[in-house]
């Protein structure tokens, strides 16, 4: 387990940075000083405090290479590593230099068997070809539900991480920004620094049931890039999961469809709801991801409105039977 006097990685939970937050807020609102609010329609900002903008993280489209590439298997390594050769090699998005970002899901104290976060052999497969393909850095990023060193600790995804050479980046009190998401729900809100540090996104989701959305996969997982009252997205979960997906645009994104939980998500706990898929999804269109990965869930996109929503504001396409997807077994 990562120590907690570890200076290079200062890190809060969610509930310590939103109770810390809130105090430093209304301080600075008693005081007259410069404050915004992290979920609100006319957040409050002095002028001369920058508000970032996500940039497009994406790579130039090559048609020759499939829309999605879908790898059935055992060796979850290999499994990765094919998926990824078909859409044109990990050189295709990350170029000598670069620092990368990688979002898995860990937002849960929960062990890999349990399916509650991505497997730690998908984050680890990925952190070594982005090494392979020269990044300068590769860095691995949440912003956990529970105590992130415990669920970085028990998912295992700590361990496969620094045995991959690749580095944990959380997020502490002072690592968020103030951030555009220029979505009609969803306006400025605090966003982990590492966002706007890194020069390529790979969105690393673990596919399973969400008792809200009734699926959490390639959208829902960019969640983790957010600080502030999150809860508040719930109210129109739909709706924000939709925005969000607008306003960021991955270079990559890597679907762990290996272990999937079935019922009781998005926390799980019991291994009867876990069913063993063996499968890797990767894609550049996140919708068209999302929208494979609903068959573990026995859903279809009409049975999830965040889809529809986000296909309408261009982020990507539904309709699988319109796009070129290879399908391996190894």
């Amino acid at each position: 387990m990562p120590s907690k006097n570890d200076k290079r990685e200062p890190i809060l939970s969610r509930r310590q940075f939103l109770m810390k937050t809130a105090v430093t807020c209304g301080l600075a609102a008693t005081a007259g000083t410069w404050g915004y609010v992290f979920y609100s329609k006319e957040p409050v900002s002095r002028s001369d405090r920058k508000i970032f903008t996500f940039k497009d993280f994406r790579t130039k489209a090559v048609s020759v290479y499939p829309d999605l590439s879908v790898v059935r298997g055992k060796d979850v390594e290999k499994m990765v590593r094919a998926a990824i050769d078909r859409l044109g090699g990990m050189g295709r998005f990350v170029s000598s230099g670069d620092r990368v970002l990688l979002k898995p899901n860990a937002a849960w104290d929960r062990q890999p068997e349990q399916a509650a976060n991505t497997n730690p052999e998908v984050v680890a497969a990925v952190v070594k070809l982005c090494l392979e393909a020269k990044a300068s850095e590769v860095w691995v990023t949440d912003v956990s539900v529970n105590d992130p060193y415990r669920c970085f600790a028990r998912s295992g995804i700590e361990a496969a991480v620094k045995k991959a050479g690749g580095r944990l980046k959380l997020a502490s009190e002072n690592d968020f920004l103030p951030t555009d998401l220029k979505g009609e729900s969803l306006k400025i809100w605090p966003v982990s620094s590492f966002y706007h540090q890194a020069d390529k996104l790979i969105n690393l989701p673990v596919v399973k049931h969400h008792s809200l959305s009734k699926c959490t996969a390639a959208m829902k997982n960019l969640y983790g890039s957010l600080g502030g009252q999150r809860n508040l997205l719930h109210q129109d979960i739909n709706t924000s999961i939709a925005e969000l997906a607008f306003a960021i645009r991955p270079t990559l994104t890597v679907m762990d469809a290996t272990r999937v939980l079935k019922r009781n998500g998005p926390t799980g706990g019991n291994i009867s709801d876990v069913a063993i898929e063996n499968t890797v999804v990767a894609g550049v269109d996140v919708v068209a991801v999302e929208t494979y990965g609903l068959r573990f869930l026995d859903l279809k996109a009409d049975d999830v409105p965040y889809v529809g929503m986000a296909e309408k504001k261009g982020v990507g396409v539904s309709d699988l039977k319109s796009l070129n997807i290879a399908e391996e077994d190894i």
